[in-house]
């Protein structure tokens, strides 16, 4: 809000069917198809205990969201309520902070989808695919938001009936034996290999960073609020049911895995998913995952340009990113927002030629760190939001946060407990050393460019409640 000219407004274009399929888009990506395997390895069957715990703290985090976004949809969303209920720094810090993680995301995403790319076609460059896909996910956000809304809700579709499939048919398995010659395999996997700690406590600690990595996207819900046609409506029912949904499709997903095969052959024979469709009979199964992993890339791909696209429109209407970042094409979409966040992923086409094994653990803990920042944000805002209200506007709340304020403590206590676990073990420490400096560059030009100067002018303004 850096001045007093009427602010440029998004299409309302976006319906609650594309808003629920968009965030689940999101949330449903590599995290499940390919980094389950890994997480799995840490926690052995006790992997169900960790995504239940971090899937409650998310629905609590959503629920705090929600409450604000309610009562204020606005684009740019908890970055704007950061600055509303918590300062200027700290929406600057947040909206720069979310565009910084999706870029982060999306890199690997694109560098992903040139080694799906490579099953078919193993004679072209990785970096050819990546470069393709970033072109092609960038025009579609040029498209008006319905549009846009629309293929994503076709992606995620695509995800989601293999998930349910996947779940159907290995339910078939565990009770009447399908597929394993009438001979029901139960669940007995879930205890015969070690225990259901296998690695005791210590191993669903470690899989926790790579877990709250898997649910990053679900706030996205979030900032679709400007673009809602219905928000009071269609907000309140795509924060409770996307919650249900995923955690159905990651604990769902992962118990009938688990319960068919030993934990400890998980992940050394390929695709855990790929595993059980050839267990059935499905010859093809590896090309079939691999299309629906392909999209399931693409997908979170298209959400983090349609995020990194509209948080730079609103850091640009608020005076702290360049103000050309604010035009909007004829369709009603931020194409400068959108343009300047392609150019910043064609380093991640760059990093095609030079990536190791280990950048991908990098990655995701980098962007995890970026999300426990942006969830605490949420949370924080969310106190002082409801602080800032007398108990007459308290009553009138339509979408209230469960068990508040204990709810909101118990959920901060959380996201404190995941960044004490990437500082102690050492392949996710990096993520606090890059972190840190993010922030420390963003502060700088946060000074050095004089925005808390103008952001006086503004704060009695900005801590209103709207």
């Amino acid at each position: 809000m850096g001045n007093n000219k009427p602010e440029k407004e998004l299409h309302r274009g976006l319906e609650e069917r594309h808003i629920t399929l968009m965030s689940l888009g999101a949330a449903i990506g590599v995290g499940l198809f390919l980094g389950s395997a890994s997480t799995i390895k840490l926690a052995g069957p006790s992997i169900l205990l960790a995504y239940a715990i971090g899937g409650a703290v998310m629905f609590l985090i959503m629920r705090a969201l929600g409450e604000m976004a309610i009562e204020n949809p606005v684009a740019g969303s908890f970055s704007r309520y950061a600055r509303n209920y918590l300062g200027p720094l700290a929406g600057y810090l947040t909206g720069w902070n979310y565009w910084f993680l999706w870029v982060v995301t999306c890199m690997a995403e694109i560098t992903a989808t040139g080694i799906y790319m490579q099953y078919w076609f193993p004679e072209t460059p990785q970096w050819i695919w990546a470069l393709a896909a970033l072109v092609i996910m960038t025009a579609v956000n040029f498209l008006a938001v319905k549009a846009y809304g629309e293929l994503e809700f076709w992606f995620a579709l695509i995800k989601i009936v293999t998930i349910v499939f996947m779940i159907l048919v290995g339910l078939g398995m565990i009770i009447f034996g399908f597929g394993n010659g009438g001979v029901a395999t139960g669940i007995s996997n879930l205890w015969k290999h070690g225990g259901f700690f296998p690695n005791g406590i210590t191993g669903v600690l470690m899989s926790l960073q790579m877990v709250m990595f898997a649910y990053l996207g679900i706030e996205m819900i979030g900032v679709t609020a400007g673009e809602v046609k219905n928000p009071q409506k269609s907000l309140t029912r795509a924060i409770d049911s996307v919650f249900w949904r995923i955690l159905i499709f990651y604990v769902g997903a992962l118990f009938v895995i688990m319960s068919i095969y030993p934990w400890t052959e998980i992940g050394e024979k390929g695709s855990p998913f790929v595993l059980t469709f050839e267990k059935i009979g499905i010859p093809a199964a590896a090309g079939i995952i691999n299309f629906v992993v392909l999209t399931a890339a693409l997908s979170s791909c298209n959400s983090g340009i349609f995020s990194t696209g509209r948080m730079l429109f609103n850091l640009a209407q608020q005076g702290e990113a360049p103000k050309k970042y604010a035009n909007l094409t004829k369709r009603g979409v931020p194409g400068t927002a959108i343009l300047v966040s392609a150019a910043a992923l064609l380093i991640g086409v760059g990093l095609n030629y030079v990536v190791p094994a280990k950048v991908f653990t990098w990655v995701t803990s980098i962007a995890t760190f970026g999300a426990v920042w942006t969830w605490a944000v949420i949370l924080l805002s969310q106190i002082r939001f409801r602080k800032s209200l007398s108990p007459e506007q308290q009553k009138q709340l339509k979408f209230k946060m469960p068990f508040f304020p204990y709810s909101s403590y118990i959920a901060l206590a959380f996201l404190i407990g995941v960044i004490g676990l990437m500082a102690y073990f050492p392949d996710t420490r990096i993520a606090l050393i890059v972190g840190p400096i993010w922030y420390a560059i963003l502060i700088a030009f946060y000074y050095g460019k004089g925005f808390h100067k103008r952001n006086k002018e503004t704060t009695a303004e900005s801590k209103q409640v709207i």
